[in-house]
């Protein structure tokens, strides 16, 4: 009897956490879809900047910004760091922080000195743990839409520490949305800035900059840093709350097996409790002949 009674205060417990992780996969769900739907909106912006770019780089104007200078040799570089606040979504932050780690080996080889904003809990924790890394930064619970202040905080620590050469290049390590079924950590360059070269429309071929080319070419480089951390912080939110939902969904399908096993279990102990008790009346009945 206390066998049965303790499998059905397990099967309680299963249950009451399989409504949490069922929660936590509909909310997931939910806000994988606004995360995509903010990244969406965002592309024709970087399209726009992109074109516009190429055209600048067409009259030569790039080749004189600082943002855009290649420098012969990297001694020291920025990596930006995206992991979750909250964790339980699979495997995402051990691949983002396991190639995180890769580049550090990879600079610490090449004698290049690493300086490191994190954003995240997750990318704090680990970052905070590590000697011989410098953190400029951290940020954690950004909103799912990260375009106010924080953002642009770290984009101008970025750009700061690249026009004064105190880094040589700065490099975003995010995990990256492909598919709602493919999701990879992947790098990205942002500085020395660099863009997809585009056709340029004739509205932008035939627009006037004002007041020049320079102050121009100036903003819309600035912008395009930013949206290219923008896209990064959107994209590795996505992919977050994707991998999330699939973590709860995987949890809440175990917990259906398990409740199914403890309940068939509990059934045999209440059967074999029964037969056990017919057992004993039986040969109490036959005693008394």
């Amino acid at each position: 009897m206390s066998s049965t009674r303790a499998l059905k205060t397990r099967i309680r417990s299963v249950k009451s956490t399989k409504q949490i992780t069922k929660a936590m996969q509909l909310v997931a769900a939910s806000k994988m879809r606004k995360a995509q739907e903010v990244e969406k909106a965002s592309a024709p912006y970087t399209r726009l900047a992109n074109e516009i770019l190429t055209h600048l780089s067409n009259l030569g104007e790039t080749d004189r910004h600082p943002l855009f200078k290649n420098k012969p040799s990297v001694k020291s570089r920025l990596l930006i760091v995206i992991a979750t606040d909250k964790g339980l979504a699979g495997a995402y932050d051990a691949n983002v922080l396991k190639l995180y780690s890769r580049q550090l080996l990879d600079d610490q080889e090449a004698g290049v000195k690493t300086k490191t904003i994190a954003v995240g809990r997750r990318a704090n924790r680990f970052v905070s743990k590590l000697k011989g890394v410098e953190v400029v930064a951290a940020y954690q619970d950004l909103p799912d839409d990260p375009a106010g202040s924080q953002l642009r905080a770290i984009v101008d620590t970025a750009i700061e520490l690249f026009m004064d050469e105190s880094v040589g290049a700065v490099d975003v390590v995010f995990t990256e949305f492909i598919s709602s079924v493919q999701q990879q950590a992947t790098m990205q360059r942002i500085l020395p800035a660099g863009y997809e070269v585009t056709e340029v429309s004739e509205s932008v071929s035939s627009a006037e900059f004002e007041p020049s080319p320079e102050e121009v070419l100036e903003a819309i480089t600035y912008r395009l840093v930013e949206a290219q951390v923008y896209h990064a912080l959107l994209t590795a939110r996505a992919s977050e709350y994707i991998m999330r939902m699939l973590a709860m969904k995987n949890a809440t399908d175990n917990a259906t097996d398990l409740i199914d096993d403890l309940t068939l279990e509990m059934n045999k102990a209440r059967q074999s409790a029964i037969t056990q008790e017919l057992a004993e009346i039986s040969g109490g009945v036959e005693a008394m002949k």
